[in-house]
């Protein structure tokens, strides 16, 4: 949780919200991997149970959570942490946003408190973020995590991306933030 923002696990009640920020071909279109836009609201119920299903089983840091707006309660994107392909090895974290809240800094706020989440698990050493190279909004959301370019490679995902890398020596947050609920 952080003074704006609540990072949570997704219920099917968020379905609508979720469908603005999924369902968006402009969101869509920068997701590794390449991921079609989620076409209805009875798609995107069917995807938010099975990423609640499978959080059950994910051990922590891994899973999938919404971040919602506390002043108002509305889910204004999604943070994921997953292992990357093809070795499954290396912790990917990854943050998504509806159009209507870009330009807040919702982004960075919720991911630097999952960071520094995360790296209270003794699993996540490292995490990575990847980026489409003109993806000129997630590069820019790395760098403002603290994140250090690694390069770019074609090794996740069968696309070429920039990578980004933080480690916990790099943290610029509290790594003792409460987040998030994984209780449900």
């Amino acid at each position: 949780m952080t003074e704006r923002l609540l990072v949570r696990s997704w219920t099917l009640s968020d379905t609508e919200d979720a469908l603005a920020t999924y369902g968006v071909g402009d969101v869509t279109g920068w997701l590794t991997p390449a991921t079609d836009r989620v076409g209805d609201a009875a798609a995107m119920r069917s995807v938010l149970a099975a990423w609640m299903e499978a959080q059950a089983n994910l051990v922590p840091p891994r899973g999938r959570w919404a971040i919602e707006r506390r002043a108002d309660g509305v889910v204004v994107g999604g943070l994921a942490i997953r292992l990357l392909p093809p070795y499954e090895q290396d912790l990917e974290i990854s943050f998504q946003l509806r159009p209507d809240a870009w330009g807040n800094g919702y982004a960075t706020e919720a991911a630097a408190a999952l960071i520094g989440w995360a790296f209270t698990h003794d699993e996540a050493e490292e995490l990575f973020a990847v980026a489409l190279p003109d993806n000129i909004a997630a590069i820019a959301t790395a760098h403002r995590l603290g994140m250090s370019w690694v390069g770019e490679t074609d090794k996740y995902y069968d696309r070429t991306l920039q990578v980004y890398r933080i480690r916990p020596g790099d943290l610029a947050v509290d790594p003792m933030i409460e987040l998030p609920d994984t209780d449900t």
